[in-house]
């Protein structure tokens, strides 16, 4: 085994391949640990869509040694939190619990990768479940123009289609697809754990490697291939209460070094309550109840993307007040107040998303996977410290070019007067 020298942060390879990042936090009385693939729904294609979601429920469904009953009952008798989820570029199997504890929790969330029977007759089940997901997701016009932004807006990419399928998709599932795809992507070269708490590097790299030492390398993932950004201007009638909007401007991918200044652009625009967007549309205006804008990071392209409810008469005016706020943010710097308020709150957002063993180890992967290195808190301050109002100008014009905009609608839009016109910022 190759390791790092003793520091907070210690990270080390295993013959298999396998990555093991831990960080220790005496202070406190808890683990969090998980293991975590990137093989999220962008590298599915075909009647693989919505896979790696389905095969995420059912390693909870039973293990050679254990039922689905048994694993719940083993992590409640010791007061712990199982948990996973499935995004576009990673999947996450993850436990917290009591650090006396850590030896049971581990055994269980390794057994859940390593050992899942995909029973036949919970594999129906869970269909009924998925499905019933599928359609509470669909009951939710945000969810719904936030699926039909991607799907145009990376058309004909993985990063298009939907985390959770298709409903075609997931009642074809068979076992044998789980069982096929559970091979070619759960190897330890495929595979990072991490941890956070009052744990001993050491002691975590016994357990990892007592489970996964006899087990080989295995195949890597394939190479993502990167998307080709669309510029669409999509409208569809749907009966609702609300119009539903999306806007999307280009942005970075989430390793590259302008990253900092899209985030204190993206906290300007629209990333709280004392933001121009909630201001101006919002609280000045009585336009909107929720508009805010979200910064969509990928390994090799990223988005920025306004989103507003209101009613479909008082669109026009909503996307006005947006390409409004544009042009100021093209054509001014920003004032030396906003720029330190932005820092300020976004500081503290990343020190108090910090405070936890679960977000700790939730960073330190995707650290590991995304930038395949690990930085300080001081260092993260410091980049955050070194954004000046140029680059926030200098950005908001690479981004906010009118021909390069996606527009996304869903709601009652029929006869309204909305076209690429409106882009005139």
């Amino acid at each position: 085994m190759n390791s790092n020298p003793p520091r907070e942060i210690q990270s080390t390879t295993l013959p298999n391949g396998l990555i093991v990042v831990t960080e220790r936090m005496p202070h406190v009385r808890s683990v969090s640990i998980g293991t975590w693939i990137p093989s999220g729904s962008r590298l599915e294609r075909g009647a693989e869509r919505g896979i790696a979601h389905f095969l995420e429920h059912m390693l909870f469904k039973g293990t050679a040694s254990r039922s689905a009953e048994d694993i719940a009952r083993a992590v409640d008798s010791i007061g712990g939190h199982l948990d996973a989820f499935t995004s576009k570029e990673l999947v996450s199997y993850n436990t917290k619990v009591l650090d006396e504890h850590l030896p049971i929790a581990w055994d269980i969330l390794s057994d859940l990768i390593l050992n899942p029977t995909f029973d036949a007759v919970e594999l129906e089940k869970e269909k009924s479940v998925i499905l019933e997901e599928l359609k509470m997701e669909l009951d939710n016009p945000e969810y719904l123009t936030h699926e039909l932004f991607c799907k145009h807006l990376w058309k004909g990419h993985g990063l298009a289609q939907p985390i959770i399928g298709t409903k075609q998709t997931i009642a074809d599932f068979t076992r044998d697809n789980l069982v096929d795809y559970h091979r070619r992507v759960y190897h330890p070269a495929n595979l990072v754990v991490t941890a956070a708490g009052n744990l001993h590097h050491d002691a975590i790299l016994k357990l990892v490697d007592d489970s996964f030492s006899g087990r080989a390398a295995g195949a890597k993932l394939p190479k993502l291939a990167k998307p080709k950004q669309q510029a669409p201007f999509i409208l569809k009638q749907k009966r609702t209460q609300q119009a539903h909007l999306y806007i999307g401007a280009p942005s970075h991918p989430i390793d590259h070094e302008f990253r900092f200044g899209s985030y204190i652009l993206n906290t300007i625009l629209g990333g709280g309550m004392s933001s121009r967007l909630f201001q101006n549309i919002r609280e000045r205006q009585g336009l909107v109840y929720a508009v805010m804008s979200d910064l969509m990071l990928y390994q090799d392209t990223g988005a920025i993307a306004i989103y507003a409810g209101a009613s479909a008469e008082a669109l026009p005016k909503v996307i006005s007040s947006v390409m409004d706020e544009f042009r100021d943010l093209k054509a001014n710097l920003v004032t030396t107040e906003e720029l330190r308020r932005a820092k300020e709150h976004l500081k503290g957002s990343l020190m108090l998303s910090l405070e936890s063993t679960n977000s700790r180890m939730t960073n330190l992967a995707r650290q590991q996977i995304f930038f395949g290195r690990f930085f300080s808190m001081d260092e993260m301050l410091a980049n955050i410290e070194a954004v000046d109002a140029p680059l926030v100008q200098r950005l908001a014009n690479q981004a906010f070019d009118a021909d390069k905009l996606a527009l996304t609608v869903l709601g009652k839009v029929d006869g309204l007067a909305l076209d690429r016109s409106l882009f005139n910022c």
